[in-house]
């Protein structure tokens, strides 16, 4: 199975941007997108063969995701069960026979670390819920986690240290979910490759000069570990700040 996630930073505009074609050319069995942005009835999104999940978030042109499938899902839910974290659109669970299947959008600590204390309390909750699911079968959860995990997954670890994204706490949240029984696939399969990123700035030409961050995920549980084949960061994909990652297990 090809799994591919996607954070497209407006879906509206990305369809301008060869959406369509890039959706066709990578023939994923589970397609996700994050901070799509929209409202229901905002776009008519035409995908033969496949089952469309959204999740909106109240406040317009914000955050929301969305999971298209072949496979028809035993069972859909939507955010984590806690109004609080509920309001936008994070997070989409598929129940597959042999295992859940999630898609994320982790809040964004903010400029000046506005938000980090939230942060902090959506990560405990967001591991509980990974694992309350992973009581009763093995999960594979993809996104943008707005994390960069370690000093090798961004260009500048040195000037970002105290930055959104990069800082101690949110690293340590990202080390305790790994600890907690999860495997971060891209690093399975190449844990010392660098200078591959998932996500770069806008400004200063940063994806020109690949100054980028591993912020984009799939993750599983270890009890899948046998069935991971294989996992790529689709550089050469362009249309958002963001490319998609791709997961395969057999």
């Amino acid at each position: 199975m090809r799994f591919i996630s996607w954070n497209v930073n407006g879906l509206r505009a990305v369809m301008q941007k060869g959406f369509p074609e890039i959706f066709a050319e990578l023939d994923a069995d589970v397609f996700c997108l994050q901070e799509t942005k929209l409202q229901e009835g905002q776009i008519d999104l035409s995908l033969p063969g496949y089952h469309q999940y959204w999740n909106y978030a109240e406040k317009k042109g914000y955050s929301g995701t969305a999971v298209f499938t072949k496979e028809e899902p035993l069972s859909v839910s939507y955010g984590i069960g806690i109004p609080e974290h509920d309001r936008e659109g994070r997070v989409i669970t598929l129940e597959f026979p042999d295992f859940f299947f999630l898609t994320v959008y982790t809040p964004n600590s903010q400029d000046g670390l506005a938000r980090l204390g939230y942060r902090m309390t959506w990560e405990d909750a967001f591991l509980a819920y990974l694992k309350k699911l992973e009581a009763e079968k093995p999960v594979i959860f993809c996104g943008d986690l707005n994390v960069a995990h370690q000093e090798i997954d961004l260009k500048n670890p040195k000037s970002n240290r105290k930055n959104a994204g990069f800082t101690d706490e949110e690293r340590g949240k990202m080390t305790a979910l790994l600890n907690a029984g999860f495997i971060d696939t891209w690093r399975f399969f190449y844990p010392d490759t660098k200078d591959v990123y998932s996500w770069w700035s806008y400004r200063f030409r940063a994806r020109e000069k690949n100054a980028g961050w591993r912020i984009d995920y799939f993750i599983v549980s270890a009890a899948l570990k046998e069935r991971l084949a294989g996992a790529k960061i689709h550089t050469e994909i362009f249309g958002s700040d963001h490319c998609p990652v791709e997961l395969e297990i057999r």
